[in-house]
């Protein structure tokens, strides 16, 4: 027979598990901004951290999609309100930063992505790519980043992309921006580590959303990248839950100026 686990000391019980993963994992009487929060990768985020506890402040583009963001969220029980603001022009960007109020979670995960070839892209598309994929999340840490250091406490989620690390469809402007999140990543963690914000990148595989709706649409291509996953299959917003919840909260309070692949392999195959 298998010897008893010993009666004492540390094993935790069912009556104990609970209090340990709450301490763990409670967003319990924070705040969090998502950005590109109504749809995708940044709704399942937003529901994510918000069920385990946090209010919740979308902010995304279109009011209509906005709205019934927030209704799916309350009716899992979760304090949500929205801003709508197109983070590609600054004035709103800083428009979100004054109506936002104190802010514990950044999410920077609001994109765009114009898909041409390298050559044919123009210098608006370049810019209007870099405004929202790169300049949005630097402003907005700028501002949160401070304020979190100030309190002693904060974390900043930036959403990567595969182009972070390496050409991937049309890379272009937004693979450019991509990259660069990740050194925004390093260059905020060093900034504000110390004073206990931890600042974090996630790296998406293909992932079944709307922006990438157009690499859907061409014949064979969903299959094809799904092969190439290790897990045989592309990702989907829900895939993302668990990883934000970890790095929302204090079980990652030792895990800073990282990228996170949560990618089923796609890197690495």
């Amino acid at each position: 027979m298998p010897a008893r686990p010993p009666e004492s000391g540390g094993l935790l019980t069912c009556a104990t598990v609970p209090d340990y993963l709450h301490e763990l994992f409670s967003l319990h009487g924070r705040r969090a901004l998502v950005t590109g929060g109504s749809s995708g990768i940044g709704h399942a985020i937003a529901e994510a951290i918000g069920r385990a506890g946090a209010e919740i402040v979308l902010v995304a583009r279109r009011p209509g999609e906005l709205d019934q963001a927030v209704a799916r969220l309350r009716e899992h029980g979760v304090t949500a309100s929205r801003i709508s603001a197109d983070l590609g022009d600054r004035d709103d960007v800083q428009r979100v930063c004054a109506a936002a109020g104190e802010i514990d979670i950044l999410v920077n995960n609001a994109g765009n992505n114009i898909r041409k070839p390298m050559a044919e892209l123009t210098v608006d598309d370049y810019e209007r790519t870099l405004a929202v994929n790169l300049t949005a999340p630097y402003l907005l840490g700028q501002h949160f980043g401070p304020k979190m250091a100030a309190r002693g406490w904060g974390r900043i989620i930036n959403l990567g992309s595969q182009q972070s690390v390496s050409a991937f469809g049309d890379s272009g402007a937004y693979g450019a921006a991509k990259a660069a999140i990740a050194g925004l990543t390093r260059s905020q963690a060093e900034a504000w580590s110390a004073d206990g914000v931890c600042v974090n990148t996630i790296i998406p595989g293909f992932v079944l959303t709307p922006l990438t709706e157009p690499a859907q649409a061409i014949p064979g291509r969903v299959e094809a990248l799904a092969a190439r996953h290790m897990v045989r299959r592309n990702g989907v917003p829900a895939d993302f839950a668990g990883a934000a919840v970890f790095l929302a909260g204090d079980a990652s309070a030792f895990v800073t100026g990282q990228m996170l692949f949560v990618d089923g392999g796609f890197f690495v195959h």
